[in-house]
């Protein structure tokens, strides 16, 4: 090859950087629902994940991304790149029969897209609140959806149940939708297979002349534990069975991800595909989930609650193969895939997420240093913690203990301590109030899921240095006034300007029995 030939070989390829980047890229997220720290193989799980280890080896891992500790919190913040102190949604989640959903005056990352000219297409689970029409994810601007509407559901016939009212009693009904219809025809299919086909029909059947935006919120690996049993076979050296059958749930949805990928190569898609996956809490141990050593699980403030799984890969990534450290949020992903996409945010109420492409693709410092995990002033952990008392006897001994020692401090902070909150800025993090069970659940070895004993007290203010101890083992407000006084007058603020929370009570008309689905009543 002469010179010549050279020349115009290299300019035919920087001619087609030049124009893929100017592009407007597609964007594919996946959302894995429950998915813990110690669930995927490249943070060292006995569980086997070579699809995701391939896919994030080849992108970015996000090793100080950060969640919400429940579905609906961060599918919330996700849609709308607002903390849900802003949006009345700081406490618990969207019941089945409860009547309201995100404010309908929120505008959401997929009509953000379509504005910008995005085909826009969502597969799996919704659960941002479904008692109007106005609610549903057709609404709100996603232009196909395939899915369900709740937040957990049977994963073979696709049945919801919930408690309508004592009077009524449970009622188990259809939970799947196709668009705005109810979907009869899929009883037997397992959702993580039914789901994955639906996105990978999406995909083939895409146009290139416009960009996709395709959202796939897989029902896996949340609760019930169901999956067949060729997927649980490589796992026989589990011996605790309810983790053994959840690693076949996690290979599942790993091959779920590797044929969502696999069809974007194919169709030809995949060279100007950016392609994002996140867990959308930590993982519940309960169920089969491992957050391994992180503290707490989900439900909590700790690490283990909020800590999440995620990457990011594709053509686009400048410096592939290599981990951030950098501070990300589930709230950023409204703005960084706005700006990616040249849409508009304008209409949006004021973001709380950051546009942080550069921290990813390019490994610059990330323009979040502060992260609100949450204010919830109504929490309540549901879920028992073993051994507990553990809540009981914190509200009652380590108030006195903590109040009396803010007092010496000296604090101005007007922040009510006994609230359920915590907060971030670098490297330090404060937790106020019962954080939520406060245990490290040890990874199952051949017995049933154990956890280690608490290191000291509980206390109702807390402070890590999340950057030298990730596991929370090592409190140390006492040496550091000056932070502590600091990120509770940060705490008032964001409680100052907070909206009221919305958890109204369930309504009876909710009930499917004349419908035999769940869906909108009102």
């Amino acid at each position: 090859m002469n010179v010549r030939e050279v020349c115009v070989v290299l300019y035919f390829l920087l001619f087609s950087v030049a124009y893929i980047a100017a592009k407007q890229p597609n964007i594919v997220f996946v959302l894995a629902d429950d998915f813990g720290w110690n669930d995927v193989g490249f943070h060292g799980s006995e569980i086997k994940t070579p699809n995701l280890d391939r896919l994030s080896a080849a992108g970015v891992r996000l090793d100080n991304y950060y969640v919400q500790p429940l579905c609906t919190p961060s599918r919330n913040q996700l849609m709308t790149g607002r903390y849900q102190i802003h949006t009345g949604m700081q406490h618990q989640i969207i019941w089945p029969c409860q009547p309201y959903c995100v404010p309908l005056d929120e505008r959401f990352l997929p009509q953000i897209l379509q504005d910008g000219g995005y085909n826009t297409h969502m597969v799996g689970k919704w659960h941002l609140g479904m008692y109007r029409r106005d609610c549903l994810p057709t609404h709100r601007g996603f232009q196909s959806f395939f899915g369900y509407l709740t937040g957990s559901e049977d994963y073979y016939n696709h049945h919801r149940c919930s408690l309508i009212t004592p009077l009524n009693g449970i009622r188990c009904a259809l939970d799947l939708r196709d668009g705005e219809d109810v979907a009869t025809r899929y009883t037997g299919q397992y959702s993580t297979e039914l789901f994955t086909q639906r996105a990978t029909d999406i995909i083939q059947q895409h146009q290139a002349n416009k960009p996709l935006f395709l959202y796939v919120a897989l029902q896996a690996v949340h609760s019930p534990i169901q999956v067949p049993e060729h997927y649980v076979a490589p796992y026989s050296f589990i011996k605790d069975k309810p983790r053994r059958e959840y690693a076949g749930m996690v290979s599942a949805m790993d091959e779920a991800v590797g044929n969502i990928s696999r069809t974007l190569q194919d169709t030809g898609l995949w060279n100007n595909t950016l392609f994002i996956f996140s867990t959308d809490n930590g993982g519940q141990n309960l169920a089969g989930g491992s957050n391994w050593p992180l503290r707490g699980r989900k439900w909590s403030l700790w690490e283990g609650g909020v800590r999440g799984v995620a990457f990011v890969t594709g053509p686009l990534i400048e410096q592939p193969g290599t981990v951030t450290r950098e501070l990300i949020h589930i709230s950023d992903w409204l703005p960084t895939i706005a700006g990616l996409a040249g849409a508009s945010t304008n209409g949006t109420k004021p973001l709380d997420g950051f546009n942080v492409w550069d921290a990813i693709s390019r490994g610059k410092a990330s323009p979040r240093v502060e992260l609100l995990h949450n204010i919830d002033p109504l929490y309540d952990e549901i879920i028992p913690c073993p051994g507990d008392n553990l809540s009981g006897a914190f509200l009652q001994e380590s108030f006195r203990s903590s109040a009396s020692r803010w007092i010496s401090l000296g604090s101005r902070s007007e922040f009510n301590i006994s609230v359920h909150a915590a907060i971030r800025y670098k490297n330090w993090k404060l937790l106020t109030g019962y954080p939520g069970c406060p245990l490290w659940f040890a990874p199952p070895s051949g017995g049933p899921v154990t956890s280690s004993t608490l290191s000291e007290p509980l206390k109702q203010v807390m402070l890590f240095n999340i950057e030298q101890d990730p596991e929370e083992r090592v409190e140390i407000s006492h040496q550091h006034p000056e932070i502590v006084n600091f990120l509770l007058k940060r705490l008032h603020h964001y409680q100052s300007e907070a909206e009221p929370i919305t958890f109204p009570p369930d309504d009876p008309r909710c009930d499917p029995g004349p419908s035999g689905a769940w869906g909108p009543w009102q």
